[in-house]
């Protein structure tokens, strides 16, 4: 039962149309109107012909030939594999792992968010869980199934989004060896015979069944000249298609009031299939409804400075997927959408382009992560953003953001062959202030610091405000945890979005905000940025941010951060917590694993890197903390990660404690061993060749540092206010 206090917090936050309708929607589950609204069928109740405005091509030799000549364009036509098989060699020398996933799919060996490979067989079990064994019903209707009755739903959903449908095509593609195209074929049947309309898991969520047949139509128009493509099956392709059609538009509603990527990743579903399958009685309806649907929540859910309103940085991926598709789509049918979604495309393209790492083009694994990846259309990295920015600058600017790679592959499938010609616009990567959002980093030729601090307009993912992600030379030394499973067995039960496995601090080991549900955190903290400052040089830079999440304690507390980048390489970062009484302070830096050095006496941590060693410390000013070092707790996520979903591995896990009424935590990062001495407001950083002296105050509205000044090789000063 929600509490008077959770309900008044709900609808303050959420709006009373979003407590209205949660309500509503609540009540049509447990009497049943959802399912009758839409109820299981067979597929022989829900007939081809009966979906077509002309039944006559319901014939499967006469609706064959429809999908070969007269079908709405598509990103490409299966007579350009000549083509392509000439503009790929480059990037193949080595071997492409298209062929390596075809090969381990025809195999019986899917990868489950793109890391963890499973022995499933081929076709896999459609509503099995390989890692548990769990196995939610399949013979209910998908509204008579709990969200997190039978382990984590994700997992059983994985397969059935049919992602290894673009390896198969793309391996195809490359070989013309026909059994990779026979392969998708014997999983559409598969999947067809094992799910029945509107009934199981996998017909659940309308995002999955929208990513679903977005996979479905890539692999239709490239397989569509093999001979493992026969009139029947794309005949049944086709019911399968108009039938998910019926799904999504079923429950719409709900997708949208989630104002997330379900809401997107629906609206594209549905205006794909209106777009290609002008056929089918309801795709007009399904076109325009998608269409709009697009442009308005384009409007609301990508900011002016072109972050997310999910706060995760895979979802933002995922979000530009879902545009790319759908307004490549649009283009194709001179039907183009609004300049202003193409604007607000091209800031959330940037977005993410300012906070890569320069040298992977990686960026950090902020927010829920649940491995969506959802076109896989290249050979690179899981958590290399490359692909996505590259091929929205193409869309919307007509320009490359990198020289070519293999993330240029998406070029070619999406674009085709004059996009690779498109000139590089090798935009210069700057500190990103990306207010409304909340997103800041302070950058150096050698690495980049990354920190979040925002006010919400849309729902928290985690309690991470002020949370800081170090990059340097490459190597992500500061890190996120990641997110593991939403649905697991203690202690892992979306453990990692709590604030304890977050870079930042934590007050009598509470979270910045209550945790009021799997997906919901109350009451939303405000933080904002208060100093940004950079020397004339550049040798010196400054970020400061603050939060009010503990001033809800019973005895409030107070949590500020400054950010100061020293020279190019070297990072103090200082933490002021304030209250009128005593709280448990704690500090937590997760690192990169690799061979380290432990100094507990001093909080000190020697790390040995593939770029060269650097060195982490964390002190009091006042000294009288303690600090510990862990990797790969046995019972606790303590000093542990997830890269993708449902994948773990060892990090180390910093962290310092302290119990007082107020504190300053100082933590230094840098690739040398410095020696650092404080007093009461002086900090002074001595390295080799320079030497650093910090003036720090607390006083009222003054900035945590108020002056810098660093001598030897480089002579700079910096005054803050």
């Amino acid at each position: 039962m929600i509490g008077v206090q959770r309900l008044h917090q709900l609808w303050s936050h959420l709006g009373s149309d979003w407590v209205a309708y949660r309500l509503g929607y609540a009540v049509k589950l447990r009497t049943g109107a959802i399912r009758r609204k839409l109820p299981s069928a067979s597929w022989d109740d829900e007939t081809l012909a009966a979906l077509l405005t002309d039944s006559l091509l319901a014939e499967p030799s006469e609706y064959l030939d429809y999908r070969k000549r007269g079908s709405p364009r598509f990103f490409f036509s299966s007579l350009s594999r000549d083509e392509f098989r000439r503009m790929v060699p480059e990037w193949d020398k080595q071997g492409s792992q298209a062929l390596e996933r075809a090969d381990e799919i025809a195999a019986g060996y899917l990868r489950y968010f793109h890391r963890t490979v499973a022995h499933t067989g081929f076709p896999p079990g459609w509503h099995s869980n390989p890692f548990t064994c769990e196995l939610p019903p399949s013979d209910r209707h998908w509204s008579e199934i709990g969200d997190f009755d039978h382990g984590d739903i994700k997992i059983i959903w994985e397969p059935s989004r049919f992602g290894f449908a673009y390896a198969l095509v793309r391996a195809y593609w490359r070989t013309g060896v026909e059994k990779y195209a026979e392969a998708f074929w014997q999983a559409v049947e598969d999947w067809r015979d094992k799910n029945p309309p509107q009934t199981g898991s996998n017909w659940k969520c309308g995002q999955e069944v929208s990513i679903r047949v977005m996979a479905w139509c890539f692999a239709l128009y490239g397989l569509l000249d093999s001979p493992a493509t026969t009139a029947r099956r794309v005949a049944m392709l086709g019911q399968m298609i108009a039938v998910s059609g019926r799904r999504i538009d079923s429950n719409f509603g709900y997708a949208l009031n989630q104002k997330n990527n379900h809401g997107i990743s629906e609206a594209t579903g549905l205006f794909t299939i209106g777009t290609l399958f002008p056929e089918f009685k309801e795709a007009e309806r399904w076109r325009a409804r998608g269409s709009e649907a697009l442009e308005n929540q384009g409007r609301e859910l990508i900011y002016d400075d072109g972050a997310f309103a999910q706060h995760s940085l895979n979802y933002h991926r995922l979000m530009l997927h879902d545009y790319l598709w759908s307004m490549r789509l649009a283009e194709l049918q001179k039907n183009p959408f609004s300049e202003e979604l193409k604007r607000r495309v091209a800031a959330a393209s940037d977005f993410l382009y300012q906070i890569q790492d320069e040298k992977t083009g990686r960026a950090p694994c902020y927010g829920q992560n649940d491995g969506s990846l959802i076109l896989r259309l290249n050979d690179c990295e899981f958590d290399d953003f490359r692909p996505v920015i590259q091929a929205t600058s193409y869309l919307t600017g007509g320009r490359r953001r990198y020289d070519s790679g293999p993330w240029d592959e998406d070029l070619i499938w999406l674009f085709g062959a004059e996009a690779l010609g498109a000139p590089v616009d090798k935009r210069e990567r700057a500190d990103l202030r990306a207010g409304i959002g909340g997103y800041y980093t302070v950058r150096s030729d050698l690495g980049v610091a990354f920190v979040r601090a925002a006010t919400f307009r849309h729902r928290p993912s985690q309690a991470d405000m002020l949370h800081v992600d170090l990059w340097w030379r490459g190597i992500n030394v500061a890190l996120d945890a990641g997110t593991f499973s939403y649905n697991a067995p203690e202690p892992w039960n979306n453990s990692l979005s709590r604030t304890a496995y977050h870079n930042t601090v934590s007050v009598d080991d509470c979270d910045q905000m209550d945790q009021a549900g799997k997906f919901l955190w109350l009451p939303w903290l405000t933080s904002r940025s208060t100093s940004i400052k950079k020397s004339a040089g550049g040798g010196l830079a400054y970020w400061e941010g603050e939060h009010d999440g503990y001033k809800r304690l019973k005895l409030p507390a107070s949590h500020r951060r400054g950010i100061l980048r020293i020279g190019d390489d070297t990072w103090l970062i200082v933490d002021s917590l304030q209250s009128r009484g005593p709280h448990l302070y704690r500090l937590h830096w997760l690192l990169c694993d690799t061979e380290f050095e432990w100094d507990e006496s001093i909080g000190q941590v020697a790390l040995h890197t593939s770029a060269g060693d650097y060195s982490v410390r964390v002190l009091g000013l006042s000294g009288n903390q303690t600090a510990s070092l862990v990797r790969a707790d046995d019972s606790s996520p303590r000093g542990w990660r997830a890269p993708s979903y449902n994948c773990r591995e060892p990090a180390l896990s910093l962290a310092a404690e302290a119990i007082s009424e107020a504190h300053v935590f100082l933590s230094l990062f840098g690739p040398e061993c410095c020696a650092i001495s404080t007093s009461e407001s002086v900090v002074v950083v001595t390295a080799e060749s320079w030497s650093a002296r910090i003036v720090l105050s607390n006083e009222g509205d003054a900035t945590l540092v108020r002056q810098v000044a660093l001598s030897g090789g480089v002579e700079e000063r910096m005054e803050l206010a």
